[in-house]
């Protein structure tokens, strides 16, 4: 699939102001982020949030079918592959990868942009989202997902919020 730039931009300017409606908890925010995004892109068949603590990922807000990948070692799966290379993953077809950790026998691909702090690229998680088509995601889900992950980790820092990690 492909985000075109329009929907792109418009898509941001919707959830933006929902991470910054501060009447809620930031876990409660970037819950209706998950689920916006769910229900605005069909390719995006499973959507969430992992926090890095230490060594490992934990899940944060997702919607989804739910997943029993709820804590992922650094360097096991595509999610734990991201952080121990520090580097963005676009899987074609997860039927291709030995390490991957199968969260749903729908998912064909799947695709983890890392969230950064915006001062010192420090990994502080990372946007998880599974395909049910092989292939689903290509530069354009990258490009829109870094930055939401900018706009996630921006919040963070101005609330200096820890992550509530119990809001799945």
């Amino acid at each position: 699939m492909m985000i075109a730039p329009t929907t792109a931009d418009a898509l941001l300017n919707e959830l933006i102001p929902l991470l910054h409606a501060s009447n809620k908890p930031l876990s409660q925010r970037l819950q209706q982020v998950m689920e916006r995004l769910k229900a605005s892109l069909p390719h995006f068949h499973w959507v969430g949030i992992y926090w890095l603590e230490g060594d490992v990922l934990v899940l944060g807000p997702y919607a989804g079918p739910p997943t029993e990948h709820t804590r992922i070692p650094v360097g096991r799966g595509v999610c734990g592959t991201a952080v121990a290379e520090n580097a963005n993953q676009i899987v074609y077809d997860v039927r291709e990868r030995n390490n991957y950790l199968a969260c749903n026998l729908e998912t064909r691909s799947e695709i983890v942009v890392l969230i950064r702090h915006p001062q010192n690229g420090r990994i502080l998680g990372q946007i998880d989202v599974d395909g049910p088509s092989v292939g689903a995601f290509d530069a354009t889900d990258e490009a829109f997902l870094e930055r939401l992950g900018q706009a996630i980790a921006q919040t963070l820092l101005t609330e200096k919020e820890a992550p509530d990690h119990d809001a799945a």
